[in-house]
């Protein structure tokens, strides 16, 4: 009897190793899956005609709010669209946005100007609406659409073209648009890892030692 309850809590200890070692496999694998989408995420400029469910729009409207913003302000508001004469407009009115004409879909990150900080800290907006747009474009590649950033903030008449477009008020700046839709094809993310561009402790000679 005592030999088999020895052999019974060696089994349990066994299993909690297991279940131990099976839950942290789980998490690198899950870290790895994070970090492999933002190593092949790339910009994507030409899309199929289908259109995107409401429930993928959802996913990423839901990722880009869950973003950083100063203070938790969350300045961002967006605008969807997804009206083909809308698109269409944005694409023959503005050159760097010519693939608007043929995606399904678009997305213009906004920042509440009522909704940051006073003075100083107003601008804060801008970093916080970037992080928005990152999240959003990540999201877009994880279930499997393509998307391009295009960027509308500080350009002034970019600013008021999209300003009168959208019917947005005073406070509301547009800061850049999400144009998506699914890829016609997959593109290789280019690698950007450049040591030459990190700096320790101050501002010397860069390069990334050890890396």
């Amino acid at each position: 009897m005592k030999f088999k309850k020895q052999t019974l809590f060696s089994l349990a200890i066994a299993a909690s190793v297991l279940a131990s070692c099976s839950s942290k496999q789980t998490e690198n694998t899950e870290s790895n899956a994070a970090l492999d989408n933002i190593m092949t995420r790339t910009s994507i400029r030409a899309y199929t005609a289908d259109s995107i469910s409401k429930e993928n729009i959802e996913t990423m409207l839901r990722a880009a709010m869950a973003a950083p913003s100063a203070g938790n302000k969350q300045p961002w508001r967006f605008v969807v669209i997804e009206n083909r004469a809308t698109l269409d407009s944005i694409g023959a009115n503005f050159g760097s946005m010519k693939m608007a004409s043929q995606a399904p879909l678009g997305i213009v990150v906004c920042g509440d100007l009522e909704a940051t900080f006073p003075e100083e800290g107003r601008d804060y907006w801008i970093e916080d609406t970037s992080a928005a747009m990152e999240n959003l474009l990540l999201a877009a590649h994880s279930i499997g659409l393509g998307a391009v950033w295009c960027g509308i903030y500080p350009m002034p008449d970019r600013v008021q073209a999209f300003s009168e477009m959208l019917s947005l008020p005073e406070n509301i700046i547009p800061m850049g648009v999400a144009i998506i839709g699914h890829p016609q094809s997959a593109q290789e993310p280019k690698d950007k890892w450049n040591p030459e561009y990190v700096h320790y402790e101050s501002w010397k000679k860069s390069g990334a030692k050890g890396f």
